[in-house]
């Protein structure tokens, strides 16, 4: 399974992508940023973040997108910035059909380093250990976008198999119930055609 992890930013969007399965090891396809200016006009920052995360699925081409969920903080006009940001990759991915999960810092931390109130050095350490790289990735948006696919490999892989046994499981229940149906028409029609010839 491939995943591309969105850490999002208006400033710094952090992308990154690894490929692997819950309980073997996990191997980096790419890892990186992309960066908009502070004194760019809001709609060219959102319209370079989209440029860059469209580039990206065309040269990663991921089976799922995980992007950070964005939650209340202090500062309303950041995590306005980190939402819209967000509100794109979730928009890119939607748009070729890919399945978009959505987590939040404390369940990403709690994944890659066991405790939910993890620092961006603790993630950043066990990104590096946990993809076997020579140094750590940087910027932290970088190694944040590693952590959410890392944790959507381990944790969402298995939620998506569960999604789609439940999904085939329901287009087999209307398969069979559209299957009853034509044999019930059948047998109505059939019964109808009896009576018209014991009618004749």
């Amino acid at each position: 399974m491939r995943v591309m992890g969105v850490d999002p930013g208006l400033t710094r969007c952090g992308l990154g992508a690894v490929e692997g399965r819950p309980g073997a090891p996990l191997s980096l396809v790419a890892v990186g940023v992309v960066r908009t200016g502070a004194d760019e006009e809001l709609g060219a920052r959102l319209v370079g973040i989209e440029a860059g995360i469209e580039q990206w699925l065309d040269d990663v081409r991921p089976d799922a997108v995980a992007v950070e969920r964005v939650f209340s903080q202090h500062n309303v006009r950041t995590v306005m910035g980190t939402a819209q940001a967000a509100g794109i990759a979730v928009l890119c991915a939607a748009r070729r059909g890919l399945p978009v999960a959505l987590h939040t810092p404390s369940e990403v931390k709690a994944a890659i380093t066991g405790s939910g109130t993890a620092d961006k050095k603790q993630i950043g350490t066990m990104v590096t250990r946990l993809l076997r790289l020579s140094e750590m990735p940087k910027p932290a948006d970088a190694a944040d976008a590693l952590a959410l696919a890392i944790c959507h490999v381990w944790r969402g892989g298995a939620q998506h198999r569960l999604a789609e046994a439940m999904a085939k499981a329901k287009t087999q229940d209307r398969l069979a119930e559209a299957v009853a149906k034509a044999k019930t028409q059948g047998r109505a029609a059939s019964a109808r055609t009896t009576r018209k010839d014991v009618a004749l």
